[in-house]
């Protein structure tokens, strides 16, 4: 089977829902052990309790992506439960709403950066001990074509945040390629999630109209470019901004 994650263990933040849940069942589909990471411990066990009741294994992992501690804790209680950490895939973040003008920076902007970039980094520091242990490590992080040209109607806080992702992302993949460790990302246009309930239908109409394919994006397209990203079949790839958007970014 192409992309079989047999015998891998994969650590996914914001697992809870959205891409980062889809991610979380599509890996385990490939028989990849999970440990889901979310704030939300309702909704995480219920998306581990799903897995578990397709066949996968999955450990709900509560983690606070803002804070050090509760990170560190989090990859450790889900290096213990796996026995250890192939995979990382940092899924967690939130949207900003505030315009250039009204943004502040003890509010939205702290918040969305503490979250989306800064927390991106420290699960892969407290994640990278069990990597260089591992046989085939892998590091993915959603980034967005937000980061990648600005976006359409994104929020600074949330484009700044994701361009960090794809600045971080190639520079990890430059200081951990002596460890084996790949390290790449999936730059998906607006996609279907719990994200963008919010929006109104003329706000979808015109993210939908900068996209050539002339729709949103599905998580499960996602979801499968981050389990080609972390297979044996990627061995050779790192440093890879993988644009999902169906054309909306050509790179």
């Amino acid at each position: 089977m192409m992309f079989s994650l047999k015998g891998k263990t994969a650590f996914v933040t914001g697992a809870a829902q959205g891409i980062g849940r889809t991610t979380a069942e599509k890996l385990a589909e490939q028989g990849a052990a999970v440990a889901l990471a979310d704030i939300n411990e309702a909704k995480l066990a219920e998306a581990a309790a799903a897995i578990e009741q397709a066949g996968g294994r999955a450990v709900p992992v509560a983690v606070n992506i803002a804070d050090n501690d509760s990170i560190a804790a989090g990859v450790k209680k889900a290096a213990d439960a796996l026995g250890g950490i192939d995979i990382v895939v940092n899924s967690a973040g939130v949207l900003g709403t505030s315009s250039i003008e009204d943004m502040k920076r003890d509010g939205e902007w702290k918040r969305v950066l503490d979250i989306d970039l800064t927390g991106t980094f420290f699960v892969c520091q407290y994640a990278l001990p069990y990597l260089k242990k591992s046989a085939a490590p892998r590091i993915v992080n959603i980034a967005s074509i937000s980061g990648r040209n600005g976006g359409f109607e994104s929020a600074m806080s949330y484009t700044a945040a994701k361009g960090g992702v794809v600045a971080l992302t190639r520079g990890m993949a430059r200081h951990l390629a002596e460890y084996r460790i790949t390290v790449n990302a999936v730059c998906p246009a607006t996609t279907e999630t719990e994200m963008i309930q919010g929006y109104t239908p003329e706000r979808i109409a015109n993210q939908a109209k900068e996209i050539l394919l002339g729709r949103l994006g599905k998580r499960e397209e996602i979801a499968g470019a981050v389990c080609y990203l972390a297979s044996d079949e990627a061995a050779f790839v790192t440093g890879l901004m993988l644009d999902v958007n169906g054309g909306a970014y050509f790179g």
